[in-house]
């Protein structure tokens, strides 16, 4: 077999060659060549494809490639690689209203961490029972307990999954 990578997956030797051009070659050769065929496959074309394709699997890996190749051909020439383009910028996620947030708040919760959201609730409750148990009718109590479940909201919120658009 060939050391080289674009010639193992019939792709031609050069920079500008998408991901999904080098993944398709690779597929196509994959799927006619796998040894779990029934007719047994090709497990030296396999072998050979799939180490051209880790090979060839990302445009920089491809430049690197591109450039091994012509070093060993004595190819003194820069190769012209089009420049690679930038990935688009993160979408925000739009903003939720109170009900669509509460609405996910049960998904998030079982995807989360709910054993210890469970335990944060507890203690904050415990707490606030102990509150007003020990102070019952002062000033101080309900600051106290507001106090707790403002504890609870926001450390419980580490515990949550994130949003599904995020």
């Amino acid at each position: 077999m060939s050391a080289n990578p674009f010639e193992a997956l019939g792709l031609p030797e050069r920079g500008d060659l998408t991901d999904e051009q080098v993944r398709a070659a690779w597929r196509t050769i994959a799927a006619a060549t796998h040894p779990d065929r029934a007719d047994g496959g090709d497990l030296a074309r396999y072998t050979a494809a799939v180490t051209a394709y880790a090979a060839l699997r990302t445009g920089w890996s491809r430049s690197e490639a591109l450039a091994d190749l012509r070093e060993a051909r004595g190819d003194t020439t820069l190769p012209v690689i089009p420049a690679m383009e930038a990935p688009p910028p993160p979408r925000a996620a739009p903003p939720l209203g109170l009900p669509a947030a509460i609405g996910q708040l049960p998904a998030r919760i079982r995807r989360g961490r709910p054993i210890r959201l469970l335990v944060r609730a507890a203690v904050a409750a415990a707490l606030s029972l102990v509150v007003l148990r020990l102070i019952p009718g002062t000033p101080a109590a309900p600051a106290d307990v507001t106090g707790l479940v403002l504890w609870f909201l926001l450390t419980g919120r580490s515990d949550l999954a994130p949003p599904p658009e995020q």
